[in-house]
């Protein structure tokens, strides 16, 4: 029977240390890290998957990586950044075709959940989305994984650039086009 006050005590303990003992083989340090971050690990594969019958493998697969990372984790006391570059990375590899792109583009931009007043307000509710979605479509895969972890996830500039493996700077201005182009895009269609 697993020790449930070893796992306790384990809750406790700073991010840098747990990363330290999963590269020892530690898997109740890991059941730990899992349980601190999945749900925003979860969060953003979901934005970025290419469907979502992928989004419980790419986060197993990221938790699995990290038994294999560990050793390498660069001791930084929030490991929250690190695990969601695990991610971006598991879905990087996942990606297969435009059309898992599609369908991931479609889950992320779903109308809201209450129903709008009138039938016009609705019309007007789902024309924006679908206009939203094909400007979010066309951009480059670069644009749109900054504008998921800056402006929905909120990682910082200096975040996102240590999870795409880029320069700060680059960061910024992948950011800056990103919704220079959106702008225009939906303008474009407004008009």
């Amino acid at each position: 029977m697993p020790d449930r006050s070893r796992t306790r005590d384990l809750s406790e303990v700073p991010d840098p240390d747990l990363l330290a003992r999963i590269a020892q083989g530690e898997l109740g340090a890991l059941g730990v890290l899992y349980d601190r971050y999945e749900r925003d690990v979860r969060r953003v594969v979901a934005r970025l998957a290419s469907s979502s019958a992928d989004i419980d493998d790419v986060v197993q697969n990221t938790f699995l990586e990290v038994l294999r990372a560990a050793a390498g984790y660069d001791g930084r006391p929030n490991a929250r950044p690190w695990l969601i570059g695990l991610g971006v990375t598991q879905i990087r590899r996942d990606r297969r075709s435009v059309s898992r792109l599609a369908a991931r583009l479609a889950a992320w931009a779903r109308e809201p959940a209450s129903p709008p007043t009138s039938p016009e307000e609705s019309a007007v509710t789902s024309a924006r989305a679908a206009r939203l979605r094909r400007a979010f479509e066309a951009l480059s895969t670069k644009k749109r994984e900054v504008v998921v972890l800056v402006t929905l996830e909120g990682l910082s500039g200096e975040e996102v650039a240590r999870v795409l493996d880029v320069p700060v700077a680059t960061v910024w201005t992948r950011l800056h086009h990103a919704r220079k182009e959106l702008s225009h895009a939906m303008s474009q269609e407004e008009s």
